[in-house]
């Protein structure tokens, strides 16, 4: 039977094969911007083997040694729209952070915003042959998890397994080595369009780079911007990036949903150049510096100076005042944050005992949007910035650079993966109709 994880399973011997030369690059891909990171790994730093249960837990510790990022270009809504001028950017950033490092990269990790994301919930259920759980009584209960109809055209991109239960015992993060009957498996599935996978495959094979691997965003965004404590208790990561903005939901230190609004800074700013008339350049720079979403007396009598070059003399020497600019910025910001509570509320984000919600991405850095977001979420909401990690350079360490930094954690410490896993092969898992199972409503 042809193994259906077959590309996963390649792009995991490329990470090991990094691994080995101690370098390994990350890579960005946004609308607005493309940010490479190269890291050195320090295998001295090894995790302790025990760090989690597959072949993959925990490897190493890494420092940033090289960083480069550059105005993307081809991409729209996360996803590749013109590939040559995507390849020209990729090169661009992944040539400034070789040159920073002194040192030439082989393999990347890539992250992706877009491909339509969408969450399963599975369960497996099998009989131990022995006393003890072992290795292998763990890729079968994975196996006997019944795959959803997900359709033609789709992949899967995250095949995790998130809680096992043994016996009457649930929560178990290892069940190997224990005693019991019958083991349970919760597993979490993320699928994505194959087209963007492709492209991105494509993409880099014209960079002359190797791909280690592909994370979508949401995952690594909330790997970077969650504290722990957020991580095991519940907590929603919202990554308000230029194109897209990604929602991840956090629980027991495991992603069990991640989803994609297709809305993000780039709209606010589109939604400036057409209100008051001026090019997308100049009404960047406005909402940066001037934006926000909370108007208060005095922005009616800050004016704010539009310089253009139609060559009308008028129109090009216009004043507007920074309420006008704020009521044209808050009704998307808001959509946005509605789109994603809509995304939170159907996972079943209410049930889950914490509702932390933490905002990041470039987007994210508009003045107020967290007294906004607390109003639509109805839950303590904060900025979430990216975890420090060593080597980075502090141009590089804002909340825009939080899905690079998750990244370049789960590059050094990824989660285990169904695909870690020598399942038996007669039991690759059989696609089947009955739906998935809405598993933290039931276990936790």
């Amino acid at each position: 039977m042809i193994d259906p994880y077959a590309s996963q399973r390649a792009m995991r011997q490329m990470r090991r094969a990094a691994m080995q030369r101690n370098v390994i690059a990350v890579l960005d891909i946004g609308t607005y911007k493309i940010a490479a990171l190269v890291l050195k790994l320090d295998p001295e730093q090894v995790t302790p083997r025990h760090a989690g249960i597959g072949n993959m837990a925990g490897q190493a510790g890494f420092r940033v040694i090289g960083a480069g990022t550059t105005r993307s270009r081809g991409v729209r809504f996360g996803e590749i729209s013109a590939m040559a001028e995507t390849e020209s950017a990729i090169r661009t950033a992944l040539q400034a952070a070789q040159k920073m490092a002194q040192t030439r990269v082989d393999h990347v990790i890539v992250s992706l915003a877009g491909g339509n994301l969408r969450s399963y919930g599975l369960a497996g259920e099998i009989e131990i042959d022995g006393d003890t759980v072992a290795e292998n009584d763990i890729a079968r209960v994975m196996a006997a998890a019944e795959m959803p109809d997900f359709g033609p055209g789709r992949d899967v991109l995250h095949a995790q397994p998130i809680n096992f239960a043994l016996d009457h015992r649930s929560g178990l993060s290892d069940p190997r080595g224990q005693t019991g009957r019958r083991l349970a498996c919760d597993m979490h599935l993320v699928t994505v369009d194959s087209g963007l996978i492709q492209n991105i495959c494509n993409c880099l094979k014209r960079c002359d780079v190797e791909i280690a691997g592909i994370v979508a965003s949401a995952y690594a965004a909330g790997m970077a911007a969650l504290v722990e404590d957020e991580q095991e208790l519940g907590a929603a990561c919202i990554d308000l990036g230029a194109g897209a903005s990604s929602v991840s939901v956090f629980i027991k230190k495991h992603m069990i949903y991640a989803d994609t609004v297709r809305m993000g800074g780039a709209h606010v700013t589109s939604d400036i150049s057409k209100g008051l008339q001026i090019d997308f350049g100049m009404a960047e720079r406005i909402k940066t510096v001037h934006g926000g979403v909370q108007a208060t007396s005095m922005d009616d009598r800050e004016m704010i100076e539009l310089a253009g070059d139609s060559g009308d003399w008028d129109k090009d020497r216009r004043r507007v005042s920074r309420a006008e600019l704020i009521g044209i910025m808050r009704p998307r910001i808001e959509e946005i944050l509605e789109e994603a509570r809509a995304r939170l509320d159907s996972a079943g984000f209410n049930h889950l005992p914490s509702q932390q919600v933490v905002l990041t991405g470039g987007a994210a850095q508009v003045p107020g949007i967290d007294g906004l977001a607390a109003r639509i979420f109805g839950q303590q909401v904060r900025l979430g910035r990216p975890v420090r990690v060593r080597g980075l350079p502090q141009a590089a360490s804002g909340p825009a650079f939080a899905c690079a930094v998750g990244l370049s954690l789960l590059a050094t410490h990824p989660q285990d993966e169904w695909w870690d896993f020598d399942l038996p092969v007669e039991s690759y898992p059989a696609r089947s109709l009955k739906r998935a199972v809405k598993w933290f409503r039931d276990h936790w």
